[in-house]
């Protein structure tokens, strides 16, 4: 981001500081976009020592010559053109932030008089429908409609339901909770204990409830200490597995600790985390624990990850390659890139251009921005 407002500083028009010939009024609207990428930059800036938010790393920031009229009858033309022109729906919706793209949608409304997303409902279909229509809610509303979608009529989606709960910050979960309440009018502990049991809706819930320390400056070594142990005599050291202990200690624990406590476990235990995992829980529960360790040692090769096995997997899991791309676009999706092409050799922007096809596959090239 700080990059991007250096370039947009240093590609603005010098005339502007010393002549008359520039409008003052496009000088206003000039700095006024320079803030706002400024502004956008700092918000996303944090030092993790005790602050609430993640560093962000996004592919998709806000575009500098804003247009929102412009972009709204591009998109009302695109709609209205026989055959419906995807390219240009794709080109401006996944080159805006959510902020911009709403700018979009209430600029649509106003002069269509009628809804955006109804509209882009109507002319899109398939996988490229999915991609837009995640892409007009803000990051918080579609992991929300994910995770209602998940548990849903008949049968739950435990795969979705892990990714999304494991995965998310707290912050991100509170926001999550409160926009799930908004959105379905329901409780989201309440419906993840309706859909779950056991020690594995055990474990969800005391992640929703999102209870986990933040980051400290101070590294307490005899806590890290205590906890390894305490989760080796409750797993391997031990008949059967005391889940209470390992569930109290990875929803609770900061992820700096817990990363300090998974080194220290390997004095205690012959197996690293992730083994002792495997030897002592199944099932969900087992899949809930790897998630959470993965997420904790490296966040973003963990969503690499998935995105590789969702492409390789025949007929690829579109549905998991299209919410990783859409949901982490604002949030980390450019480390996730680095991630990707460190662990398999391949960038990311061409392993999607392998495995997919068409429009949908344009929507995720943007979202991508860039080859590495």
């Amino acid at each position: 981001m700080l990059a991007y407002c250096l370039w947009y500083l240093n590609t603005t028009p010098t005339s502007y500081a010393h002549s008359t010939s520039y409008p003052v009024q496009e000088l206003s609207r000039s700095t006024k976009v320079i803030m706002a990428l400024v502004s956008e930059f700092l918000g996303q800036l944090t030092l993790n020592l005790g602050g609430e938010s993640e560093p962000k790393y996004p592919t998709v920031v806000p575009v500098a010559d804003f247009d929102p009229e412009k972009d709204a009858a591009r998109i009302e033309t695109a709609i209205k053109t026989k055959g419906v022109d995807e390219q240009t729906i794709i080109e401006i919706l996944s080159k805006r932030s959510y902020s911009q793209r709403r700018e979009i949608a209430f600029a649509y409304e106003r002069r269509a008089k009628k809804d955006m997303i109804t509209a882009l409902k109507g002319a899109l279909s398939g996988s490229l429908e999915t991609v837009i229509l995640g892409l007009m809610k803000s990051t918080a509303q579609y992991d929300a409609s994910e995770l209602k979608a998940s548990m849903k009529g008949l049968g739950t989606d435990e795969e979705s339901l892990i990714e999304i709960v494991c995965s998310r910050s707290n912050e991100e979960l509170v926001e999550i909770k409160r926009v799930y309440k908004e959105l379905f009018k329901k409780d989201l502990e309440k419906d993840v204990a309706g859909d779950s049991s056991g020690n594995f809706c055990k474990l969800l819930m005391a992640l929703v409830q999102a209870r986990r320390a933040e980051p400290g400056s101070v590294v307490d070594y005899e806590k890290i200490d205590a906890d390894a142990r305490a989760l080796y005599e409750a797993g391997v050291k031990r008949k059967g597995t005391d889940v209470a202990t390992w569930i109290s200690i990875m929803s609770e624990r900061s992820v700096p600790h817990l990363q300090k406590v998974f080194d220290r476990y390997k004095s205690y235990s012959p197996y690293n985390m992730q083994e002792s995992i495997h030897k002592e829980v199944k099932g969900d529960l087992e899949k809930s624990f790897l998630t959470l360790v993965e997420c904790f040692e490296n966040k973003q090769l963990y969503f690499a990850n998935r995105l590789s096995n969702a492409m390789k997997s025949k007929g690829a899991k579109e549905k998991v390659v299209t919410r990783i791309m859409v949901s982490r676009c604002e949030v980390d999706l450019m480390k996730i890139r680095t991630e990707f092409k460190k662990q398999y050799g391949k960038s990311l922007f061409q392993t999607i251009a392998e495995h997919t096809k068409g429009d949908y596959q344009r929507a995720l090239l943007s979202l991508c921005a860039g080859d590495d």
